[in-house]
């Protein structure tokens, strides 16, 4: 850890969220600085998706403020287009865009939004699809390819916009569990690059490994808020046993 951990990069302040009657987000207060990887685990239906999804405003928040790197996140227009640019996000889908290659979805947002001429732009796309282990797919379709290289895929778009953050949100759910490997590689060595993380996932063993922090939600609150050592082996609420009994057998 660097001294960057001293830098809040997203700081979630007083939030709350409703779905019509839901309260999906209750009071959340959040800082996560520089370089942490934030592991959200919970039940279903817990509010994981939805905090990540308010940290880039693809859910709105009724009430509190989210800063991403000291700027107020705004709610709408260029300003949170711009912002939006530093947070890169991995869905449970992959959506890419079915009729470009591969190497075209890692380089259009560079060059619609950074704005760099083609040859460019296809120069770091290739770098990012070897970096996450896929180059020689670049000139593939979407349709051409497993879902664990699909995702692989997204990781290396979001990249591409050389964002501050990256947001995950169940990003191997709809894998085959041969594939949830290759995808959770790629989080582990970006976890080591130094990338700010905010990780919801069902896999407790990368939760464990390459985690810094684990938040654990229920019922739209932030229940525990610990390292992964403490959590997977001293969780301090009922909660937390609970879910960890269900999910790890003890």
């Amino acid at each position: 850890m660097t001294s960057d951990m001293n830098h809040t990069m997203i700081s979630i302040q007083g939030v709350n969220k409703y779905f019509d009657d839901f309260h999906a987000l209750k009071d959340i207060n959040l800082e996560i600085p520089k370089g942490q990887v934030v592991v959200v685990l919970g039940p279903s239906g817990s509010g994981k998706s939805t905090l990540c999804r308010t940290i880039n405003r693809l859910e709105t928040i009724d009430e509190g403020k989210i800063f991403i790197d000291g700027k107020l996140l705004p709610e709408e227009g260029k300003d949170l287009a711009r912002l939006r640019a530093d947070v890169g996000m991995c869905f449970q889908s992959f959506n890419l865009f079915p009729h470009l290659t591969i190497k075209e979805n890692v380089s259009l947002a560079p060059r619609k939004v950074r704005k760099l001429d083609k040859v460019e732009a296809d120069k770091q796309a290739l770098k990012l699809l070897e970096r996450v282990g896929i180059a020689a797919q670049a000139d593939k379709y979407p349709a051409q390819l497993s879902g664990g290289q699909q995702q692989r895929v997204a990781i290396a778009r979001a990249l591409a916009m050389n964002p501050k953050i990256m947001l995950f949100d169940e990003p191997t759910s709809a894998l085959d569990p041969e594939m949830v490997n290759e995808v959770l590689e790629v989080m582990t060595d970006l976890a080591k690059e130094g990338m700010t993380m905010v990780c919801v996932t069902h896999e407790m063993g990368f939760a464990r490994k390459a985690a810094h922090r684990i938040l654990f939600m229920a019922d739209g609150t932030l229940v525990e808020d610990t390292d992964p050592e403490s959590f997977f082996t001293n969780p301090q609420s009922e909660r937390a046993k609970d879910f960890l009994g269900k999910i790890l057998g003890h």
